[in-house]
């Protein structure tokens, strides 16, 4: 047992939880592992030598490091280390689970153009689904607005555990602008006898946004360069940011034809186009290559509850891939549950998405794709030390994560049974 009384647990050769042999308290942010099957994604899988970790963050591994003298030690022959897996595009926290409308907060319905409101203003850190994020090895997360509007607000980068507050989470507040073209949109609007009601309004919707935005920033800039004041607009300020390549656009978009005017729409107004879910876009997957426009994918696990869902299916994805498009996978949680997010890996890697593809879409690319690749999904040397020690390959459907450190400190274990998480610090 460590000092609160939870267990200390490390892993036999056979990849199982075993008695409490390395004695690592889950509040140290300084230590080793040794023995394991390391796969850092980025670079080669190797077996045996260490990963070491220093006031939270990683300062070496390799096939040939040893750990330094004094560091504490975690055995763990026989398992899997990777480095916490990323969930691209969720809702966790702010469409809480079991929470009812009370816990729903995932869009700002009283006008198409939100881009003032801000996601990490109304997550619930203490939503069950970042508990759920825990046992599937999941260490970050993109939370975003909902797809109730043309647009629909700023998005959050935040760890899936941490202190007391989501600032103490915080990976960055300076990701995206969540906006939806398609049924959502439409269908909001549409039922309140507004614009938009149609795909046509939902794109004016949009177009009319960023041209205001654009004459706004260059206002701004004459009235700085003249010395006078200017009243700032939360709104045409945000969509600035976008249109000066600080935030990307995180494009909700199913239909092949709505992907298209995406691109439009990007290529109109220069920003940086992401496209979520994607649904279709394996019927344009060379423009998409052509264009170096990624796709964060999914989610996989759904039924075809609506018409631009009709031609969804795991196998788009490998698809997707082998066209040369970047990709990421999504649960889309609370849509599909979170721990699912490597599960929905596997079942693409059956259907043909190749294993080193899959691992990049759960790690390195989605931390890329949103700007912060320099901190998260990999395992290097400067990166924080967001680590999960796996019972065997993760894309094994039989296998567990046994145990997982955010910045370091471990945060969940699985032992005897159960999942066993940290108290926040």
């Amino acid at each position: 047992m460590n000092e609160r009384g939870a267990p200390t647990v490390c892993i036999s050769h056979s990849g199982s939880v075993s008695d409490p042999l390395d004695t690592v308290d889950d509040m140290t942010n300084s230590f080793a592992i040794t023995g394991a099957h390391v796969v850092p994604v980025t670079s080669p899988e190797f077996d045996g030598g260490a990963v070491v970790v220093e006031d939270g963050r990683i300062t070496a591994l390799g096939p040939d490091v040893v750990p330094p003298p004094g560091v504490p030690v975690v055995d763990a022959a026989g398992a899997w280390l990777l480095p916490g897996f990323v969930e691209a595009h969720g809702h966790v926290g702010i469409h809480e689970e079991a929470n009812g409308p009370a816990g729903n907060d995932t869009n700002e319905l009283t006008g198409p153009n939100q881009a003032a409101v801000r996601a990490i203003d109304a997550v619930d850190i203490d939503d069950e689904g970042f508990r759920d994020a825990l046992s599937g090895g999941i260490t970050a997360i993109v939370v975003k607005p909902g797809s109730g509007n043309p647009i629909g607000g700023q998005s959050v980068a935040i760890k899936t555990w941490g202190g007391r507050t989501i600032d103490e989470q915080l990976i960055s507040d300076a990701v995206s602008v969540k906006s939806a073209l398609g049924e959502n949109p439409k269908r909001v609007y549409g039922d309140k006898g507004q614009t938009p009601s149609t795909r046509l309004g939902v794109a004016k919707v949009i177009r009319e946004a960023f041209a205001a935005a654009d004459h706004y920033r260059k206002a701004r800039a004459a009235a700085e360069s003249k010395g006078e004041p200017f009243e700032r607009d939360l709104t045409k300020e945000t969509l600035a940011r976008v249109l000066d390549g600080e935030l990307a656009w995180d494009q909700h978009t199913h239909r092949h034809d709505d992907i298209a005017t995406a691109i439009r729409l990007s290529e109109e107004f220069g920003y940086r186009l992401v496209v979520n879910h994607g649904t279709e876009a394996h019927k344009i997957a060379d423009v998409l290559a052509a264009k170096d426009i990624p796709v964060i994918y999914g989610p996989l696990f759904t039924s075809r509850s609506k018409v631009e869902l009709r031609d969804r299916g795991i196998p788009h994805l490998a698809a997707l891939a082998a066209a040369g498009v970047r990709v990421a996978i999504t649960t889309d949680a609370p849509v599909v549950p979170i721990a699912m997010l490597v599960t929905q890996a596997t079942m693409a890697v059956r259907d043909g998405l190749p294993r080193q593809t899959a691992l990049e879409a759960l790690t390195t690319n989605p931390a890329t794709f949103l700007g912060f690749g320099d901190r998260v999904g990999r395992l290097e040397a400067g990166y924080d030390a967001d680590l999960v020690l796996w019972s065997g390959d993760p894309l094994d459907a039989t296998s567990r994560a046994n145990r997982v450190w955010i910045d370091g400190r471990q945060v969940f274990e699985w032992a005897d049974g159960v999942g066993v998480i940290t108290p926040r610090w």
